[in-house]
Formats: C-alpha cells, structure tokens, sequence
C-alpha cells in the first residue's frame, strides 16, 4: 500500500505512459493541428493536475493528504454555489462529497466500477456546457482521470498484487 507520495509518483509514471499514447494519436492524422500554441501547453498540464488528482482520489475514504485536497475543493466550490445563490447545486455536492466518508476504506472507492463511474462528468460536462464543441471533446481529461485512478489500484496492489516483504527482526 502507497502512501500520498507514492501515488502521486506512479500516477505520474502512468500518465507518462498515457501522455505518450495521446501524442502518438493525435500525432497520425495532425488533429494537434486544431489547437493553438496556449492550447498545446496548458492541456498537457490539465491533463497532468487530473491525472494527479484522481490518483489521489480513491483514499478520500480515510483521513489522508487526498481527503483534505478535495474537501478543501468541495468548500471552496460549495461557498461559491452559495455565494451565487444556487442552493440546490450547492446541496446536491454536499450530498455526493459525504459518500465516500460513509464507506469503510477501500471500499467502493477501490473498485473499477468508480474508476470508470466517478470520472464520467469530465467527458458529459463539456458536451452539455459546450454544445457547439466535439461530443467527445472530454475524452482526452476522462482519460488521464482514468489512468490516475487505476495507478492507484495499481499502486495499492489491487490490480496485481505485491508480494508481502517479510520483515527482519
């Protein structure tokens, strides 16, 4: 089991590796060609913070260095939703923040179903704000959500399990 900083080093490991994917793709048939040079430079650092993030997310469940980063995010998003008057959005995400606390450790939060569930807004968001853009213009950030997410599983050994270090005495 990783602590914060071994979950943030392997969700870096395994963007590196989604990084490289997404050039390469992107690269065959120059759809880079559509996005301008800030496009070209700050996608690539939002792709990383989400990858990040999500490799943090799935210890929100216990008390951690993730737990207190997006609680953090969830007041500072629910003070703006109450600033702006928007009361029933402001409840519906105090609602969906107190889940994961509800559950015991590794428990829903470390499954594969809410690695691919939990990240589902970042690829629906952008088609409902932006109708005007590509349906799947979210993909790129659902993906690195996704990869940050399973380096986690990964990291915690639930995807392939480490072999116990027995200790000397």
């Amino acid at each position: 089991m990783a602590g914060y900083k071994g979950h943030l080093a392997g969700a870096t490991v395994f963007f590196g590796v989604y990084f490289v994917g997404l050039v390469f793709v992107f690269a065959v048939d120059e759809a880079y060609r559509q996005f301008s040079e800030i496009e070209l430079v700050a996608y690539p650092f939002v792709l990383f913070g989400l990858c990040l993030m999500f490799g943090l997310w799935p210890d929100v469940d216990t008390n951690s260095k993730g737990q207190n980063l997006f609680y953090a995010l969830f007041f500072a998003v629910d003070v703006v939703l109450i600033a702006t008057r928007r009361f029933e959005e402001a409840a519906f995400l105090g609602l969906f923040a107190i889940l994961p606390v509800i559950g015991k450790h590794r428990g829903w939060t470390h499954t594969y179903w809410a690695m691919l569930l939990i990240p589902a807004p970042l690829v629906v968001l952008p088609a409902l704000l932006f109708p005007e853009a590509e349906p799947l213009a979210g993909l790129p950030f659902y993906g690195a959500a996704v990869v940050g997410y399973f380096s986690h599983l990964f990291m915690d050994g639930l995807v392939v399990p480490f072999p116990r270090r027995r200790r000397r005495r």
